[in-house]
């Protein structure tokens, strides 16, 4: 065959392969047929739903809605006007025109986007007289957020207006559209924000809208979010942000039965509703600039302190499952306990020989040095005990993510063989080179949160469910996560013999809280100092110490567990003991009995604390 007669067969071949291609794509394909709704003389005109409103557990209101109105632009539709005067109408200047006018075309010329967010009530109704004379600009409803109680900042969250990356992930939300920042409102977006409706608005060829398109066959209806009901105790939480007034610090209480957050105190914070609107942008920047106060760190969910004497009681328990102490095993304390050649952790006066229920109501740390030593020097190896003692730890939920809805969180620390093995390379690491973990002083970290589920999961006599935030979701069922136990390690019959120690912390008379028992309320808890350091010039600096405390109430069938970080508090019995109690006795009884001890909570001030650390640091950078 000649080659033109090949040639002639190959353009056919291709030719009948094209226009099969051709005759699928368009006629049997529907993949890249042009929607009519995509036509540039359609308009879509989003209708925006109602976010879910937000109760406590008790059916307070604590997130509502307000209107707003924002001003939308469709960039090719403007024609020229009196930048003067639109300006001076919504009380912006020049350059902010052009920047947001720019900011508009890059996002599209022809689909709208938001030019100036949240316009007031009372310019609202003025610019609704003007607006004809602008073409290309129109209002566009919506809802944002209002606080009736001005509480729990942290745990609500606040909404603001999405970011290109948000767009891009999700094509849901346009430019200028509204997602939940932080708390519930991050964390249940999808539920909270509700289903945009649509209506599709037909335009002639003069650009004019001439009425629905179709008769509205392809609008939809906006969607309401649905409404949540929080574990949250909306008057327990008021009350507990008073009594953090002027400290910094976290108060969390749960109900261990069920894993349910009753408070989560953050201090210092702020009134939600200045996070609201227009005066969102500015109050933002001056919050999260705020490096001293830090009223958006969230202290009870990422703090990371050292747990002090509170962590005894899992010494004390893993102590007991490992068989190397019981209630009768007796230890000598004279001020301290020594080991090693010159090694010596010192311990305030009382009595010795030390026993279990002693040692837990006096705070021995003797006694507690003592057990933690025997704990690791059980097995063969410091590899073998230590991760032993890492595991049982673990399974009171310290040391990892809780995997809940209460957004952000740290993991804290508990160091097993291979952390140790990284600061001792020679691996010759013993049980005396960690003593300080047997006291809560040592390389453990612990968050807010974390310590009072530990708390729960001990008054529960070996367990606890993860805690959570959202008791309900209307019209839907929580994770049932929530709802699983987590069994720690530690055998039931273990627990009896701490709790009575926890009680005699109030009950006994050399007890480190009897001051604090109250009355007709069986407590049981453990007072808590932390060391606390800093680097100030280089080196490193021992600042005041934090108060600590954990409790849980009633002893029997207990209702509440908590726990209470006062961030340079000095000694626990100090501040977070009578902050616990009070919590306490609030939950339980709803009103305090101890006037004078609330009164110094409400108006005790740990600024001028506050103010000599700061005075301190900033000597330290005025050296360099």
């Amino acid at each position: 065959m000649r080659r033109g007669g090949l040639l002639y067969i190959v353009i056919l071949l291709v030719g009948i392969i094209f226009i099969g291609r051709l005759f699928y794509i368009q006629i049997l394909d529907n993949q890249y047929q042009i929607s009519p709704l995509n036509n540039a003389s359609i308009k879509k005109v989003y209708d925006y739903p109602e976010r879910g409103y937000v109760y406590d557990r008790n059916g307070k209101l604590l997130v509502a809605n307000q209107q707003s109105y924002d001003l939308m632009v469709i960039p090719r539709e403007v024609k020229p006007l009196d930048t003067i005067e639109f300006c001076n109408l919504l009380k912006i200047d020049k350059e902010f025109f052009l920047k947001q006018f720019e900011k508009a075309e890059r996002y599209s010329t022809r689909l709208p986007s938001t030019f100036v967010s949240q316009v007031s009530k009372n310019d609202y109704a003025y610019l609704q007289e003007k607006l004809h004379k602008f073409k290309g600009f129109y209002i566009q409803k919506r809802s944002i957020r209002e606080y009736p109680m001005k509480i729990a900042s942290n745990v609500l969250g606040y909404i603001s207006e999405v970011n290109q990356n948000q767009i891009e992930e999700n094509s849901y939300y346009q430019q200028g559209e509204l997602i939940g920042k932080n708390g519930i409102e991050k964390t249940y977006e999808d539920i909270l924000r509700g289903i945009k409706g649509i209506k599709h608005i037909k335009k002639d060829k003069f650009n004019k809208e001439i009425g629905s398109y179709k008769n509205g066959v392809y609008d939809t209806l906006a969607t309401p979010g649905k409404d949540l009901t929080l574990t949250l105790d909306a008057v327990l939480q008021e009350y507990g942000q008073q009594l953090m007034a002027n400290k910094r610090g976290g108060i969390i209480a749960i109900e261990p039965s069920t894993g349910e957050i009753l408070s989560l105190v953050t201090a210092p914070s702020y009134d939600p509703n200045m996070m609201v609107g227009r005066k969102r942008s500015k109050n933002s920047v001056l919050f999260f600039g705020d490096t001293v106060n830090k009223p958006m760190y969230d202290r009870s969910l990422q703090a990371e302190y050292p747990p002090g004497s509170p962590f005894k009681i899992l010494t004390g328990l893993i102590g007991l499952q490992e068989n190397v102490i019981d209630e009768s095993t007796t230890f000598t304390c004279l001020h301290g306990y020594k080991y090693g050649r010159r090694g010596f952790m010192g311990c305030h006066a009382h009595a010795s020989q030390v026993k279990l229920n002693f040692g837990i109501y006096t705070s021995c740390n003797a006694y507690f040095a003592n057990t933690y030593r025997r704990v690791i020097e059980k097995f063969e190896t410091p590899t073998e005990g230590m991760n032993t003692w890492n595991k049982h730890v673990k399974s009171f939920g310290l040391g990892e993510y809780f995997g809940n809805d209460v957004h952000g969180g740290r993991k804290g620390l508990v160091p097993d063989a291979a952390y140790y093995d990284k600061w001792y390379p020679a691996k010759n690491w013993t049980a005396t080179y960690t003593l300080s973990n047997a006291i809560g002083q040592g390389e453990v970290l612990t968050t807010p949160i974390q310590l009072a589920n530990m708390t729960a999961a001990i008054a529960n006599r070996g367990y606890y469910y993860t805690p959570h935030i959202v008791k309900d979701i209307k019209g839907e069922s929580i994770d049932k996560k929530f709802t699983v136990k987590n069994v720690t390690t530690i055998d039931k019959q273990h627990f009896d013999p701490i709790i009575q120690g926890l009680f005699d912390v109030f009950e006994n008379k050399n007890g480190t809280a009897h001051r604090s028992r109250v009355e007709g309320i069986e407590i049981c808890g453990k007072t808590g100092t932390a060391e606390n350091f800093t680097k100030i010039d280089g080196k490193r600096t021992q600042l005041t110490d934090h108060s600590i405390f954990i409790a849980f109430a009633p002893k029997d069938n207990p209702k509440i567990a908590i726990a209470v970080f006062v961030e340079n508090g000095y000694w626990g019995s100090r501040w977070a003991g009578p902050i616990a109690t009070l919590m306490i006795e609030k939950y339980l009884k709803g009103e305090t009995s101890r006037k004078y001890l609330e009164d110094r909570m409400f108006n005790g001030s740990l600024q001028e604390e506050y103010n000599k650390q700061l005075d301190s640091l900033y000597r330290a950078e005025g050296k360099k």
